[in-house]
């Protein structure tokens, strides 16, 4: 372990709140600033109260309630549910670090609404300076890469959906303009997916002002007319674009079809391996087919860190496979990483080389810096305060979105508020704070953060070893890669539907437990058949239901890194599932 990612202990508060004394002083120290700063700007402005108003009996009543309502506020708090303790290993959610939690206090202070320089002066240039430490750490060009923060994963997927279509649109546009203005047909799949150097091309061949294609948008008319104009020109019918999503997905992919217009149908499931990973030879063959069905691709996407289980797709396959086609068609296919949760594993890449990372996952990871854009959550894997999500693309080419000017021909002048282009229109500066203080202290490698992250994945790994040992009726779901640990529980040869059950009675009996917080996920036969059979062939097991119950534990906390700890909880968890599992739960 780096003598640097040795001293994480200082970066956390600690589950007893070991480092209360100067933690105490600093959050003081942000508060005097703050102070100070107020009372030291404008020095000769009017006081807007003094001391005899402030001793009024109406002040001091307004001053009582809000007394009253914080000590409220903060009793109810006391039955939140704990995440800072490592006996919480329920969702991906932790401890967060005091870089993190000091730079979004710091931030809310000045309560800066990034959506404008005029308002965030500050908050804004801090903001494109997280967005090239992300863009490092995932492997793109720091000096090429935008982005912005978002209030989550979800939003951020948007964000990329949106800045997809607005590309092939654009093309689109162009061939229908060629088709009906000169009549000219070009093959309807390989214009959708044309590239920004061929649709340059195009125009001036043919002397099309870009302004006239407008009117043959369909995000700029009227799309159900866009369609009827696109069958007619193209003597078959158009149904538009289908997006290219593993069935281990968000369910945010799903909402983005259904709120971008192109309807549900539009998404195109790729089917998994029996790790959970996207098959990249289904997802050849539904590249094939919606070439053969005239259906414009949006966007393909892999998932790197899966919600249910944390595994990886083969990024780098994927890229392989889109990489092949563009060199053999002339297909420029938008590759998405929804990276929401693994893109903080990039860290493990970067500074001393980890070997908690198998090669193939190591691969997948290091092929994120050639997709055309990437989700992140720092809520997440980052130790940040929620909600901090972010959206991060290759070049300013892949960011343009929501204009007819043409950023893909000629350099623009620089748009200094990002309003305009970003899905939400008021956003907070405190998450990219809180981001940039965790980067310029612990550092996103293996020397800091990486090194964290790294030992809670050893720490699931030792967990799983011990339990698997002393309990033989815990079924672990895969190799775990990260952190993240899913099991049944089942006896040799028995049936899939008496696992789901002892499962589902052991869960209840951890939510009723006020010791320790685990989760529940259900993988259904429909996405994950390859899974489920797998899974329960190790046991000898029958397949008689169609969904797979299991109990979730996401290592997230730092301090199972610990011997004493972990040590102690496993134990713990060890006696609860032996006596709940031998009672019938």
């Amino acid at each position: 372990m780096d003598q640097k990612s040795q001293a994480y202990k200082a970066y956390f508060l600690g589950p007893m709140a070991e480092n209360e004394a100067w933690v105490r002083g600093e959050f003081q120290g942000i508060l005097e600033h703050w102070f100070q700063w107020r009372k030291q700007l404008f020095p000769g402005d009017a006081r807007v109260s003094e001391k005899p108003e402030r001793r009024t009996p109406a002040y001091l009543e307004a001053r009582e309630r809000m007394i009253a309502g914080l000590e409220e506020l903060t009793e109810l708090l006391e039955g939140e549910v704990p995440k800072f303790t490592p006996r919480y290993i329920g969702h991906m959610v932790s401890e967060l670090t005091l870089p993190a939690l000091m730079g979004h206090f710091a931030m809310l202070l000045h309560n800066p609404n990034n959506t404008s320089r005029d308002a965030s002066r500050i908050g804004s240039v801090i903001e494109v300076e997280v967005i090239a430490m992300l863009a490092e750490m995932l492997g793109f060009d720091p000096s090429q890469a935008t982005g912005h923060i978002t209030g989550g994963g979800t939003v951020a997927n948007f964000e990329a959906v949106w800045r997809a279509r607005f590309r092939q649109d654009h093309w689109l546009s162009l061939m229908l303009y060629l088709a009906e203005k000169r009549n000219i047909t070009l093959d309807l799949f390989e214009g959708a997916h044309m590239g920004w150097q061929r649709f340059g091309e195009l125009l001036a061949e043919h002397e099309v002002p870009l302004d006239d294609l407008r009117e043959f948008s369909c995000v700029a008319t009227n799309p159900y007319e866009f369609g009827e104009r696109m069958t007619k020109a193209f003597g078959q019918p158009y149904r538009g674009p289908v997006m290219l999503v593993p069935e281990n997905k968000h369910f945010s992919w799903t909402k983005a079809t259904n709120i971008f217009g192109y309807g549900e149908h539009a998404f195109w499931p790729v089917p998994l391996d029996g790790q959970g990973k996207m098959d990249v030879a289904a997802l050849e063959l539904l590249i094939e087919q919606a070439k053969i069905e005239g259906r414009p691709i949006s966007m393909v996407v892999s998932v790197a860190g899966t919600t249910e289980t944390g595994e990886i797709d083969p990024v780098d396959q994927v890229q392989g496979i889109l990489n092949a086609a563009k060199r053999r068609h002339g297909w420029d296919i938008w590759h998405h990483v929804d990276a929401a949760y693994g893109g903080f594993l990039c860290s493990l890449l970067r500074g001393k080389p980890s070997s908690v990372l198998s090669v193939s996952n190591a691969a997948a990871l290091g092929a994120i810096g050639e997709a055309h854009s990437v989700t992140i959550d720092p809520h997440k894997l980052g130790y940040v305060p929620y909600s901090c999500g972010a959206i991060i693309t290759r070049n300013e080419q892949a960011y343009a979105v929501s204009s007819f000017k043409a950023p893909y021909l000629e350099r623009q002048l620089e748009v200094p508020d990002k309003w305009s282009t970003t899905l939400e229109g008021s956003r907070s500066a405190a998450g990219a704070a809180a981001t940039w203080l965790t980067g310029k202290t612990m550092g996103f490698d293996t020397a800091g953060l990486g090194g964290v992250i790294e030992e809670t994945i050893v720490a699931c790994r030792v967990f799983k070893k011990r339990v698997g040992a002393e309990l033989p009726f815990v079924r672990f779901l895969n190799p775990s890669e990260t952190n993240i640990l899913c099991y049944s529980l089942a006896e040799t040869g028995g049936s899939l539907k008496a696992s789901n059950a002892t499962t589902e009675a052991v869960f209840d009996r951890f939510v009723e437990c006020p010791d320790f917080s685990v989760s529940k996920t259900t993988l259904s036969n429909k996405a994950h058949r390859k899974v489920i059979d797998r899974h329960v062939k190790a046991f000898g097991g029958v397949v008689d239901d169609d969904r797979l119950v299991l109990i979730r534990c996401v290592f997230m906390n730092p301090f199972w890194r610990e011997t004493e700890v972990a040590d102690r909880l496993t134990g713990d968890i060890i006696r609860y599932l032996e006596a709940w599992y031998g009672s019938g739960a």
